[in-house]
């Protein structure tokens, strides 16, 4: 049985608190005033090289900013729109933490899940720091519904179309309103969360109901269950990522975008499969997972690297060749006001990646492999950051106190939900058919 060690516990804690103060810390100092809203501008300018009186936010700030369409009203109207965007910043920081480490447990299920469909034979051994990690979708996923919901309930300006005021003046929105709409917006995401997390919990039941059995029916059982699952999360995946990622700039659209959110995630968990797995190994758990097993891990993470990069450059490609402008200005907007983290999370999610995982002999190094994780997951916040904040706080992007508060609060929370789930059961299951030719896996 694994032993959550006290100083492992004690580092989650200390990062939570310090990850609260942070986030009180962000909302506090965000400004209440136009003239407070200036002063912090003036401050952080020189921060990202950002020239912060040209309204470079196009689409979105034609839509948060309600008032002022008049030529007359512009100077008003725009200040307005600097204080909106300054007072989203707190909670799009939040939001963007929140959501990043919850897909990191969703991309682990995902993962979990093909293995369990494909009967795959090397995996088992891995099985339980699967579950372990996949059991951080429950305060993660409430955590994210209830962000959700607080935007329902006009606490924060994340989703415009959530504004009556805005969509009575956007033809667009109101053509859309039959989707995107409150109500059916929150009964999706129940849908969507009920259902990973029921999976999560059933798949994980069985698992531990296989141990004691002296039959197989548990093992076929998880099977289909985990087939059917898989047609599910495609499609509520999918969605998800319309809803709660792409609707943040409802006048953008991308059909490629449900992809390339779920190779962000694929690649986000398994790359913390290895991280965990390498961790556990080096504490003397896990005797039977041998460099093999660690060096499949690391061609996955290799191997989505290269396919969420092609989905990356397919969707960027095409929009931005064709050059309508209600698409384009999506990644004008990231280039003009977000060149340091777009093409920097280019450079980590595809150029570390190929560098660092392409020789097959450093996917065996467990010290390599972990680099490479770091570098990954580093480039998947700025990814989702990249998705969230120009349309939230348009070129008011700062990493500061709420983006590194979030980080720190999410990062251990995770860690705590994530370890202490890994004390409950043994680290290896003892009936699944498949175990032998997991322990004796050699590649």
């Amino acid at each position: 049985m694994y032993t959550f060690s006290n100083r492992l516990k004690l580092g989650s804690i200390i990062l939570m608190a310090i990850g609260l103060l942070g986030i009180i810390g962000g909302f506090v100092m965000a400004p209440g005033t136009v003239e407070e809203a200036k002063a912090m501008v003036a401050s952080h300018d020189d921060g990202h090289g950002g020239g912060h009186d040209a309204a470079a936010s196009h689409d979105t700030e034609s839509a948060h900013a309600v008032t002022g369409n008049n030529e007359g009203d512009h100077g008003a109207s725009h200040d307005k729109h600097l204080l909106d965007q300054l007072k989203n910043r707190p909670w799009a920081a939040l939001y963007v933490a929140a959501f990043f480490f919850m897909m990191i447990a969703l991309g682990v299920l995902a993962f979990y899940a093909i293995q369990r469909a494909a009967q795959a034979g090397w995996s088992p051994l891995l099985f339980r720091v699967m579950e372990g990690i996949t059991a951080y979708l429950v305060p993660g996923g409430i955590i994210v519904f209830v962000i959700l919901v607080l935007s329902v309930l006009h606490m924060n300006h994340l989703f415009i179309w959530m504004d009556p005021e805005v969509v009575a003046h956007d033809e667009l929105l109101q053509g859309k309103s039959g989707y995107l709409n409150p109500t059916f917006f929150l009964i999706r995401a129940a849908i969507f969360l009920g259902g990973w997390i029921a999976y999560r919990e059933y798949s994980r039941k069985l698992s531990l109901k296989q141990d004691e059995s002296d039959d197989n029916s548990s093992f076929k059982l998880n099977f289909r269950i985990s087939a059917a699952f898989l047609v599910f999360y495609l499609i509520s995946e999918s969605i998800m990522s319309w809803d709660w990622i792409m609707s943040v700039e409802p006048h953008w659209f991308s059909t490629l975008f449900g992809w390339y959110i779920f190779a962000s995630m694929f690649v986000s968990g398994i790359t913390v499969i290895a991280m965990v797995t390498i961790y556990l190994k080096s504490k003397g758990y896990l005797p039977d997972v041998n460099d093999s097993h660690i060096h499949d891990l690391a061609k996955f993470m290799f191997g989505i690297s290269i396919f969420w990069t092609y989905l990356w450059f397919s969707q960027f490609m095409l929009i931005w060749y064709s050059n309508i402008p209600e698409e384009v200005t999506y990644y004008v907007t990231r280039i003009e006001d977000y060149k340091l983290p777009f093409f920097g999370m280019v450079a980590m999610n595809f150029l570390f990646p190929l560098l660092l995982l392409m020789n097959s002999d450093y996917k065996r190094i467990n010290w390599f492999v972990v680099l490479a994780g770091i570098v990954i997951l580093a480039g998947h916040y700025m990814d989702i950051f990249n998705a969230i904040m120009p349309s939230t706080v348009g070129d008011q992007w700062f990493i500061g106190v709420p983006e590194i508060g979030a980080i720190l609060f999410f990062a251990g929370l995770f860690i705590f939900w994530v370890f202490r789930a890994l004390t409950t059961v043994p680290l290896q299951p003892k009936r699944n058919p498949f175990i032998e030719e997991s322990r004796h896996f050699h590649y």
